[in-house]
């Protein structure tokens, strides 16, 4: 499993939180920035790291800007993500269990680092189960790949 993880500005701190986390429980990662607190885009940030997920370089990314709402609705426009903004475990358990998600937003100005790492682990640990989940999906991506 390799994690892409990028944040804004805003969410910067917490991600190096985050890199620690993956760090000592031997997660492989990919930072893709930003590295300072200088104000920045976070559809920049959001893109990079979902390419590599596009692109099968990363198994998912960890995106985190003030309050996630940037970092997801950005990260939803690409083809293939499906990114979730939590803020509580049963969130987490369920956008994997029941979306496939493959793409986790979170706001560092609304939740703190324990229970940032917490979210970060059930989404990591918990599995698509498929069957009636994976029917709802392909209508999803029906939907994705509809042109105007």
């Amino acid at each position: 499993m390799k994690i892409a993880i990028a944040s804004d500005h805003g969410g910067v701190g917490l991600k190096s939180v985050l890199i620690k986390h993956l760090s000592d429980k031997n997660i492989d990662y990919v930072d893709c920035g930003t590295y300072t607190e200088e104000s920045c885009d976070y559809p920049d940030y959001a893109e990079k790291a979902c390419r590599l997920v596009q692109n099968g370089e990363a198994t998912y990314a960890v995106l985190v800007c003030g309050t996630g709402i940037g970092m997801c609705i950005a990260a939803n426009k690409m083809k293939g993500i499906r990114a979730a903004l939590c803020g509580d475990e049963f969130s987490a358990h369920f956008t994997r269990a029941h979306n496939d998600a493959n793409v986790l937003t979170l706001g560092a100005r609304v939740i703190g680092p324990g229970l940032a790492e917490s979210i970060l682990d059930t989404f990591l640990s918990s599995e698509f189960e498929g069957g009636r989940h994976a029917r709802r999906l392909e209508k999803i991506k029906k939907i994705e790949n509809e042109e105007l």
